[in-house]
């Protein structure tokens, strides 16, 4: 059944995979991003999926933003809280800026996206929910205090919206993706690199294909009984 998707963050690497695999499941997808134009612009044209600019960090700007998409393509059933930035110091040298900034993008947004569509959710009885976790707020990280903070609040948020929303049809999951092969990985020096692939028992990094395809299994309506469930897709670097 064809449904109205967010993707936030969803123009480029992770985000990128997950919109263009929900295009291809049927559903009519809106993918968000922060600041790039030209990007968000080439891929609207390579996919036809529609991009909106807006900063989850912002409970106003969700809100508007949510409309326009609701106005554009109808009611959101499956929303996928993808949208995430670093700002990777040790403890000791982290500044107050760098943990805020994390905290209101990666934490705060998850809360700022799906709030505005939760009543309608509950009103019509049905939602699909996917949190882009991350390894790192499994196991958490040297030099990302915040990131790791925030990851593992998104995992706490999924488990609690999953108890609330059951009985509303609604379900929320979240997925941990390890080290995966986007832009920002492929940029990092060869030598960094193959030191991570040297953790991942699969002896490589995964493809953004794949965490996709673990979104749009959550998405159906076939996974209408996994609910506040975690997804670890890390080539079994880390178990829980």
């Amino acid at each position: 059944m064809a449904r109205t998707a967010l993707v936030t963050g969803g123009s480029r690497g992770i985000g990128a995979a997950i919109s263009k695999a929900l295009k291809a499941e049927g559903h009519n997808v809106a993918a968000t991003y922060a600041g790039n134009d030209g990007a968000a612009a080439k891929f609207t044209e390579e996919t036809g999926i529609k991009t909106y600019k807006w900063n989850v960090g912002s409970y106003e700007e969700s809100k508007a933003g949510i409309a326009r998409v609701e106005e554009d393509l109808g009611p959101i059933d499956i929303v996928v809280a993808n949208a995430g930035i670093t700002r990777d110091a040790p403890f000791h040298k982290m500044s107050p800026e760098q943990w805020q900034e994390v905290i209101d993008t990666n934490l705060t947004g998850v809360f700022n996206t799906i709030h505005p569509i939760w009543p309608g959710m509950r009103e019509r009885g049905f939602g699909r929910i996917v949190v882009i976790s991350s390894i790192n707020g499994q196991k958490g990280q040297f030099a990302q205090v915040n990131y790791a903070a925030t990851k593992a609040g998104d995992l706490g948020i999924v488990k609690s919206l999953a108890q609330e929303g059951a009985a509303k049809g609604i379900t929320a999951n979240a997925v941990c993706p390890g080290y995966i092969a986007t832009e920002m990985v492929m940029a990092v020096p060869e030598k960094v690199r193959e030191s991570i692939i040297g953790m991942i028992p699969a002896g490589r990094l995964g493809e953004p294909e794949e965490i996709a395809r673990c979104v749009t299994f959550l998405s159906s309506d076939d996974a209408g009984f996994i609910n506040g469930s975690t997804i670890s897709a890390n080539g079994g670097q880390f178990f829980v």
